[in-house]
């Protein structure tokens, strides 16, 4: 049952991320999805744009919270700690 908890919020949090991505890309580049992804590879600024998709994890972090079940707080933590291991290799490799 505690995994299962975890799971749905690390599920929640991974999927918040990638939502805050999409939302910063298209509130403010002037270029498709897929080009801004690109670039973002090419000229290394993917690490800044998970970070600022891992902004959106204290939504659903807090609601949680709140809500009184922390399993699945935990797991959206731990779907923000890989955001922050990803930035990790991003910025260094």
């Amino acid at each position: 049952m505690i995994k299962k908890e975890i799971f749905i919020g690390l599920l929640v949090g991974l999927f918040a991320n990638l939502a805050g991505i999409y939302l910063y890309i298209m509130a403010f580049s002037p270029d498709s999805l897929e080009e801004t992804l690109q670039n973002a590879m090419r000229e290394d600024f993917i690490g800044s744009l998970i970070a600022l998709g891992a902004i959106l994890n204290f939504l659903p972090f807090f609601v949680f919270l709140k809500k009184n079940q922390p399993y699945r707080s935990r797991g959206v933590l731990i779907a923000t700690l890989i955001a922050a291991i990803a930035i990790v290799i991003f910025k260094f490799t």
